[in-house]
């Protein structure tokens, strides 16, 4: 069973367009979407390579996509950064 990717856009599909508008006009936006994107990207790997749900790393990496997400959701939820 493939892992489910957690894009912005997947995770927060009411603000699609607003995702898509603030990657153009944003540059920070941009960026870090962009970083969390690579960090999901990541987090993927290692889950599908079936590594320990105790990794010290993969729980810190899971942690920081959590923050990530956060902090992307209220940029989104006010239109701007």
């Amino acid at each position: 069973m493939p892992i489910r990717a957690h894009t912005l856009e997947a995770d927060f599909p009411e603000y699609a367009a607003t995702i898509r508008q603030m990657r153009q006009e944003d540059v920070d936006f941009k960026i870090e979407s962009d970083d969390y994107n690579k960090l999901d990207k990541e987090i993927r790997g290692l889950e599908e390579r079936g590594v320990a749900t105790d990794d010290n790393h993969f729980n810190e990496l899971k942690i920081r996509r959590a923050h990530m997400k956060d902090r992307l959701y209220r940029r989104l939820r006010n239109g701007h950064g």
